[in-house]
């Protein structure tokens, strides 16, 4: 019998965890620009602390081991911020991502009413920028980082919440 995927908020104590699944996600990214120096990569236990008390934070937890995470706060223009999604490498590619992110867009709507998410990616990154482009976000902004590295800023806007087609009939 197998274990589902189980998404949920981050504790204190998955601290060590996911910053373990960050730098084994981010290899692949370093490997595609030539850049083992990325933030990702360097980000220190206590920088990565200070981080998830500031935002908020999924996993998503095959047992007891944390497979996927994402990050996401509010900024103070309304408008919500999600990064380092990431998935173990041996489960990319089965919706994972897509799960992660939509429950993060759901979370951060839910808790501050935002209309706008934002998340950015580097330009290089297909898979990223694919995943991104089928749940809603249209890249707005890119940015020269260095020669090798542009930064691709995508964005998407909250549905406007649907009435179901019983309540319109019923108001008709």
């Amino acid at each position: 019998m197998g274990t589902s995927v189980m998404i949920g908020t981050a504790a204190e104590k998955d601290t060590e965890q996911v910053l373990k699944l960050q730098y084994l996600c981010y290899q692949s990214e370093a490997e595609l620009y030539g850049d083992y120096t990325i933030e990702p990569l360097t980000q220190s236990l206590d920088a990565l602390r200070a981080e998830m008390a500031a935002g908020r934070v999924l996993v998503a937890r095959l047992g007891d081991e944390i497979v996927g995470s994402v990050r996401g706060r509010v900024e103070a223009d309304g408008s919500a911020a999600i990064g380092k999604l990431m998935v173990h490498p041996r489960l990319r590619r089965h919706g994972l991502g897509g799960r992660l992110l939509t429950a993060m867009e759901e979370l951060l709507a839910e808790e501050s009413a935002t209309e706008r998410f934002r998340l950015s990616t580097g330009h290089r990154s297909e898979g990223n920028l694919r995943l991104y482009r089928r749940l809603g976000y249209a890249a707005v902004e890119t940015e020269e980082v260095t020669r090798r590295l542009s930064l691709v800023t995508l964005e998407k806007r909250r549905p406007a919440a649907t009435v179901p087609v019983a309540e319109l009939a019923a108001a008709g």
